[in-house]
C-alpha cells in the first residue's frame, strides 16, 4: 500500500510506483504524472489498487477518511467524519 497527498504522488513517480496507475495530484503538477507512468485522474482522491493518491494540501482529510473507509469500513469512515464534523463526500 502506498497513499500520497498534494506533489508526493510525483515522489511515488519517480520510485516507480505509478506506472500504468490511474494518479491525481496538485493542479499546477497534474501534467507531469506521465512522465512517470501514471494516468492523471481527475478527483480529490484517486485509487487505483494499493495505491492512493489525493489532489491538493487540502486533500489530506478526504485521503484519511478513504483509507479509513478502504480499511475499516464506511460506517468507521461517517463516524469519525461526524466526530470531526467533517461533511460527507458528494
Amino acid at each position: 500500500m502506498a497513499a500520497s497527498v498534494c506533489t508526493g504522488a510525483l515522489l511515488l513517480g519517480a520510485a516507480g510506483r505509478l506506472r500504468g496507475k490511474r494518479a491525481t495530484t496538485h493542479h499546477a503538477s497534474v501534467e507531469l504524472l506521465p512522465r512517470y507512468g501514471a494516468v492523471p485522474t481527475a478527483g480529490r482522491v484517486v485509487r487505483d489498487g494499493l495505491v492512493m493518491t489525493a489532489g491538493g494540501v487540502t486533500a489530506a482529510i478526504d485521503l484519511g477518511l478513504a483509507l479509513v473507509g478502504w480499511l475499516y469500513g464506511d460506517d468507521a469512515r461517517a463516524r469519525i467524519a461526524a466526530r470531526m464534523e467533517y461533511p460527507p463526500p458528494p
